[in-house]
C-alpha cells in the first residue's frame, strides 16, 4: 500500500521534481540536511539552556555554575552557526545545481524539437518556461526540504521543551496553533490562479521588449511609440498587481502568527501569576524556558504555514516546464539511425504527399528526381510548395506519405547528423550569431583554418567590406547582425556555403539582398560553388536561373513544366508567362535572350 502510494506521488509533478532533485544532489542534500538537523536541535537547546541562565543569575547557590553554563551557550550558539553556514552552503550549491541541470535539459530539448515547434510557440513563451521553470523548481525542493527538516524538527523539539516545562501551559499552543494554520490555510487558496496570471503578464512584457528590440524600424514609421508604451504599461501593471495580491496572501501569517503569538504569553503570563498552571508556581526559569521556547516556535510554525503559498507558486511555472518537457517530438530520429552515405548527391521525390500540422495538402503525390551535380530551379507563385521542397529535403518535416531519398537512403533512416553534413543552405533571411564574423563563419566548418576562412570570405566576395571595418574579422555583428547591411550579410551566408564544401546546396533566393554590382560578383562565386554539386535554387526573380541546367515551375504542390530555359519559352506556358511579366521591356527581353547560354 506504502509502496503503491510512493509510486502514485513520484509520477505527480511534485514528486517529479523532489524526488530527481534529491537523487541527483542527493549528497548535497544530505549534508544540508544533517546540518538542518543540528540547528533545530540547537535552537530547542537554547530554549532549554534558558531555565539554568535565569536560575544562576536568580539564585545564589547556583553562581559556582557560571563559567559552566556560559561555556556550554558558547559552545551552542557556535555549533548553531556552523551548523547554519554549513547548511546554507550545501543548500545554495545544491540548489544552483538543480537550475543548471533542469536548463541543460530544457535547452536540449528545445534543439530536438522540429521547426513547427518553434513556428508555433513565442519566444517569450520559451523564455518564460526555461528560466522560471528552473527557478521554480529550485524554491520547491528548498522550500520543502527546510520546512520538513530545519523547521519540522525545530519545532518539534521547542514543542517539547514547552512540554517538559509546562505541560498545562503548553495546551494553549496546541489550541491555537492548529486555528493559526486554518486560517492560514483558508487564506491561500487563490495563490494558484494569481501565480498564473503574473507569468503570463511577465510573458508579454518580455513579448513587448522582443518586437519592440527586432521591430524598431516599423514602430518609428508608423509612429507606434504610444501604442507600444501603452501595452507594455498594460502588462506591467498586470505583474504589479498580481505581484501586491501575492504579497498581501504571503504578509497575512507573519502578522496572524505574532498576533496569536501576543495572545498565548498574555495568556501565559495570567495563568502562571494565577496559579492556574498547577498546584506548585513554576520557578523563573522554567517559565523563561517555557515562554522563549513558545516565542521561538513562532518563527518555524509561520514558515510551515506559509510553505503552502511557497510550493503554490513555484508549482506554476515547474508545470509549464514539465510540459514543455514532456510534450511529444514530432519530428524523432530513427531508432537506429544510419549514416548517410557519401555519394553523388541525387535527391529523389516518390509519390510525397504534405500537409502542415495535418492542414490541407501543400504537395499531393510529388514525384520530383533533383540530378547529382547539377543545377535545378525551382520557380512559381508563392505558395507553390517550394519552401516546402526545401523543408522536406533538410528533414525539418517528414511526408506525410512517400518517400524521400537522397542517393537511394530514405531520409527518415539516416541520422540527422549525417544528413545536415551533407546540406548547405543558404536564405532569403540571413541569421547571424551575436558574435564576431570570424566565429560566424567558421560555424560552417569548427574546423576550418583562418586562411580557409579568409579564402571562402574572398570567394563570396565579402572580403573588402570585412577588412574595411574597424576590427576587420574580429568584428562584433550584433543581435542577428544588427551592425551589418542585408546585402553584407548574406555575403557572410554565401561565404559559409562556400567554406562548409556540402554536396548537397540549397539557395533560397539567395541574392535577394544585394545591389546589381554585388549580385554580379557574388554570381560569379556561385557559379564556383555550384560546380559539380546537386544545387536547388528558389528564385522569384528569374534573371538569377537562366542558366540552371534544369527549371520545374511548382502551382499548387505539383510540378507543371519542367525543362531547360530553351525548352520552357518554346512551350509557351507557365514559365514564358513568367518570363514575360518580368522582361516586359522588349529591349530588355532581347538583351536577356542574346545572354542565354
Amino acid at each position: 500500500m506504502i509502496t503503491k502510494a510512493w509510486t502514485k506521488w513520484r509520477a505527480t509533478p511534485l514528486g517529479r521534481i523532489v524526488g530527481d532533485s534529491l537523487r541527483s544532489q542527493g549528497w548535497l542534500y544530505g549534508i544540508a540536511i544533517i546540518a538542518m538537523i543540528v540547528v533545530a536541535v540547537t535552537t530547542a537547546g537554547t530554549a532549554w539552556m534558558m531555565e539554568n541562565i535565569i536560575n544562576v543569575m536568580t539564585t545564589p547557590e547556583m553562581r559556582s555554575q557560571v563559567l559552566f553554563i556560559a561555556g556550554g551557550v558558547v559552545l551552542l550558539f557556535l555549533t548553531k552557526a556552523v551548523a547554519s553556514y554549513v547548511q546554507a552552503v550545501f543548500l545554495a550549491r545544491a540548489g544552483n545545481r538543480i537550475v543548471a541541470v533542469q536548463q541543460e535539459i530544457l535547452y536540449d530539448k528545445l534543439l530536438q524539437r522540429g521547426l513547427d515547434f518553434f513556428s508555433n510557440t513565442e519566444s517569450s513563451n520559451l523564455l518564460m518556461r526555461v528560466t522560471q521553470g528552473a527557478q521554480g523548481a529550485r524554491r520547491l525542493v528548498d522550500v520543502i526540504v527546510t520546512s520538513f527538516v530545519r523547521d519540522a524538527f525545530t519545532l518539534v523539539g521547542l514543542v517539547f521543551v514547552m512540554v517538559y516545562q509546562q505541560p498545562v501551559l503548553s495546551v494553549m499552543f496546541f489550541v491555537l496553533g492548529p486555528v493559526a494554520m486554518f486560517a492560514v490555510r483558508k487564506l491561500l487558496r487563490g495563490v494558484r490562479s494569481i501565480m498564473q496570471g503574473e507569468l503570463k503578464a511577465m510573458s508579454e512584457i518580455i513579448r513587448v521588449l522582443q518586437e519592440t528590440s527586432g521591430g524598431i524600424r516599423v514602430i518609428k514609421v508608423f509612429a507606434l511609440e504610444s501604442h507600444m508604451a501603452e501595452r507594455m504599461d498594460g502588462a506591467i501593471r498586470a505583474v504589479e498587481k498580481r505581484a501586491n495580491d501575492i504579497a498581501r496572501l504571503q504578509s497575512i501569517a507573519s502578522p496572524l502568527m505574532e498576533f496569536l503569538a501576543g495572545v498565548a504569553v498574555a495568556g501565559v503570563l495570567i495563568v502562571s501569576t494565577m496559579g492556574l498552571a498547577g498546584s506548585e508556581p513554576p520557578t523563573a526559569g522554567q517559565l523563561m524556558s517555557f515562554i522563549t521556547a513558545l516565542l521561538m516556535a513562532y518563527e518555524p510554525a509561520k514558515r510551515l504555514s506559509r510553505m503552502r503559498v511557497v510550493i503554490e507558486t513555484a508549482m506554476v511555472p515547474v508545470r509549464m516546464m514539465l510540459q514543455l518537457l514532456d510534450e511529444e517530438d514530432t519530428m524523432q530520429e530513427s531508432v537506429n539511425p544510419v549514416e548517410l552515405r557519401s555519394g553523388p548527391g541525387k535527391i529523389r521525390f516518390n509519390k510525397v504527399s504534405f500537409g502542415y500540422s495535418g492542414s490541407m495538402k501543400i504537395i499531393e503525390d510529388m514525384d520530383l528526381t533533383f540530378e547529382p551535380g547539377k543545377t535545378t530551379a525551382l520557380v512559381g507563385q508563392s505558395g507553390g510548395g517550394k519552401s516546402t521542397v526545401f523543408g522536406l529535403i533538410m528533414r525539418f518535416y517528414d511526408p506525410d506519405s512517400g518517400t524521400v531519398e537522397i542517393d537511394g537512403q530514405n531520409l527518415q533512416d539516416v541520422s540527422f547528423a549525417s544528413l545536415r553534413r551533407k546540406i548547405s543552405y543558404v536564405g532569403q533571411d540571413t541569421f547571424l550569431f551575436s558574435t564576431t564574423i570570424m566565429e560566424n563563419l567558421r560555424y560552417a566548418s569548427p574546423d576550418a583554418t583562418d586562411e580557409e576562412i579568409i579564402e571562402a570570405a574572398r570567394a563570396a566576395h565579402a572580403h573588402d567590406f570585412i577588412t574595411g571595418l574597424k576590427d576587420g574579422y574580429d568584428t562584433e555583428v550584433g543581435e542577428n547582425g544588427a551592425f551589418l547591411s542585408g546585402g553584407q550579410k548574406q555575403r557572410l551566408a554565401i561565404a559559409r556555403a562556400i567554406l562548409r564544401k556540402a554536396e548537397i546546396l540549397l539557395l533560397d533566393e539567395a541574392t535577394s539582398a544585394l545591389d546589381a554590382e554585388s549580385e554580379a560578383l557574388v554570381k560569379e562565386a556561385l557559379d564556383r560553388l555550384t560546380k559539380d554539386v546537386t544545387t536547388i535554387v528558389i528564385a522569384h526573380r528569374l534573371s538569377t536561373v537562366l542558366q540552371a541546367d534544369s527549371i520545374m515551375v511548382l502551382q499548387d504542390g505539383e510540378v507543371i513544366e519542367r525543362g531547360t530555359l530553351d525548352q520552357l519559352i518554346e512551350q509557351n506556358g507557365a514559365f514564358r508567362r513568367l518570363f514575360d511579366q518580368q522582361f516586359k521591356n522588349p529591349q530588355k527581353k532581347k538583351e536577356t535572350a542574346e545572354n542565354m547560354p
